[in-house]
């Protein structure tokens, strides 16, 4: 009982890490059924399991939606600085100290959040023993005005290697892919032509044997925008509504998309404003797709930002589940990973001290100090030898 008045917040994420592995969920989950694929699965580097408590808490910001991204970053910073400023109090700091202590919490997490978008880190890759190819169909470089400066093509296609795709489409916003590019030897993956043409309320992907569009020709209204899908059939290329514009904007029109000529629909972008695509609503996208024979795709969506894709990934729900379906969507050796950092840290808090030490991180700097400080002075010179 000591232990846990101690160190509630070890003791309880242990408790978490044992509960969740009672009913695991899949790491990869099909879109379309809802179960897990049989012929996919995720190899995941020595470094990302040694480091899985950092490298799945990356992962979790990284799929949050934007609304709920908002929302945890409040709630979550406001219960971290609450918890700062509580036990600088009860240490009876100043009011100085006080605020710094309460500014911590938040602080940490948002370089958590930048950590997520900019860290070089190691991330799993897909691997498949089943047939076809694995492909993003929607992925930007800098050409895109959102896209992250310097992301050329060369780090585009290094990026989807890492990720076990097999080969991509490049669909910068309304410009069209120049396949004659130079690109180093050393690139193993497939770029493939495409576009994501910018049209009224609707963002429309292109790929395979594409070419310029009059775009001003396709705006107005929904009926002048659908044409689009014509024109790129006529061109000899396939046609995919984009996330999220078709369900924020065109939810109750998709029936014109299909009579226009649409050749499918994405049900799946990683792009935070499309994380929140409403589950009901995908099914009947699904649907739709299903009765007309059109395609359904998912898509990184990549700009430049991040390094994993949701497009591989369970999608998590909000601030306070989020933790939740992240430890159940942990594989076993991720979840030795987290076990062993939580018991060495609650193991090292947990060492006896001497009379006037307090748990921490600086025991051991403490300790050699304490010794420094008692350490007998040395004599005084005799300043009259005999």
């Amino acid at each position: 009982m000591n232990l846990l008045r101690r160190h509630p917040v070890a003791i309880a994420l242990v408790v978490l890490l044992l509960m969740t592995a009672i009913h695991p969920l899949p790491a990869l989950v099909d879109a379309v059924t809802g179960s897990g694929p049989g012929d996919a699965d995720l190899d995941r580097p020595i470094l990302y399991v040694v480091f899985a408590p950092l490298s799945d808490t990356l992962d979790a910001l990284t799929f949050f939606s934007l609304p709920r991204a908002e929302w945890a970053l409040v709630v979550w910073g406001l219960l971290l600085a609450a918890w700062g400023a509580v036990r600088a109090s009860s240490d009876s700091l100043s009011s100085r100290r006080v605020v710094a202590s309460a500014s911590l919490g938040p602080a940490a997490l948002v370089l958590l959040a930048v950590a997520a978008l900019m860290l070089p880190r190691p991330v799993p890759r897909l691997v498949s023993d089943g047939p076809g190819t694995v492909i993003d169909y929607h992925a930007h470089t800098n050409a895109s005005h959102d896209g992250r400066p310097g992301w050329t093509l060369a780090k585009l296609a290094a990026w989807h290697e890492r990720q076990g795709f097999q080969a991509t489409y490049v669909t910068d916003h309304n410009v069209v892919y120049d396949r004659s590019l130079p690109l180093p030897e050393d690139i193993s993956i497939s770029l493939l032509p495409g576009v994501e043409w910018s049209v009224y309320r609707q963002h429309v992907v292109a790929i395979g044997r594409v070419e310029a569009l009059p775009r001003d020709s396709f705006g107005g209204s929904t009926a002048r925008m659908v044409r689009i899908f014509s024109a790129i059939e006529h061109q000899g290329g396939l046609s995919f509504a984009s996330l999220p514009e078709y369900w924020r904007n065109h939810e109750e029109e998709l029936g014109a998309f299909v009579v226009a000529g649409v050749d499918g629909f994405e049900i799946v972008n990683c792009a935070p404003k499309a994380l929140g695509f409403p589950s009901d609503l995908r099914q009947q996208v699904v649907a739709l797709a299903e009765s007309h024979d059109l395609m359904v795709v998912g898509a990184s969506d990549n700009h430049g930002w991040g390094q994993v894709t949701c497009v591989y990934w369970q999608g998590w729900t909000a601030p306070i589940t989020q933790p939740w379906f992240m430890l159940r969507a942990l594989s076993w050796s991720e979840r030795a990973s987290w076990l062993t950092w939580v018991l060495v840290i609650l193991f090292y808090r947990a060492l006896p001290r001497r009379e006037g030490q307090s748990a921490g991180l600086g025991i051991l700097a403490r300790s050699v100090l304490r010794r420094r400080k008692a350490a007998p002075a040395p004599p005084a010179p005799n300043k009259n030898p005999t």
